[in-house]
């Protein structure tokens, strides 16, 4: 989150996870979500991953449950990914 990267494809997200640890990111900003293209803006993003399970930063499920937090992660995917492709 801090760094305003993503780390997109792999099989897992753990994948993704694993390759922006051994690039300088630190756990605590690593969250995990999904993008569908051409869902619509309302439907392309998920906040589910099991990255994403933090019982100590108060995030207990697999799902990201702050809604500062995931519009942060929208805002990031939407800077990578351009504006058009959350529409």
């Amino acid at each position: 989150m801090e760094r305003g990267i993503a780390a997109v494809g792999g099989e897992l997200h753990a994948d993704a996870e694993a390759l922006l640890l051994e690039n300088g990111s630190r756990q605590d900003d690593l969250w995990g979500a999904n993008y569908y293209p051409g869902r619509g803006p309302g439907r392309c993003m998920e906040y589910t991953a099991l990255i994403n399970i933090r019982p100590a930063r108060g995030n207990p499920g697999m799902e990201v449950q702050d809604p500062v937090l995931r519009e942060r992660i929208r805002g990031i995917t939407s800077a990578l990914l351009g504006r058009r492709a959350l529409e």
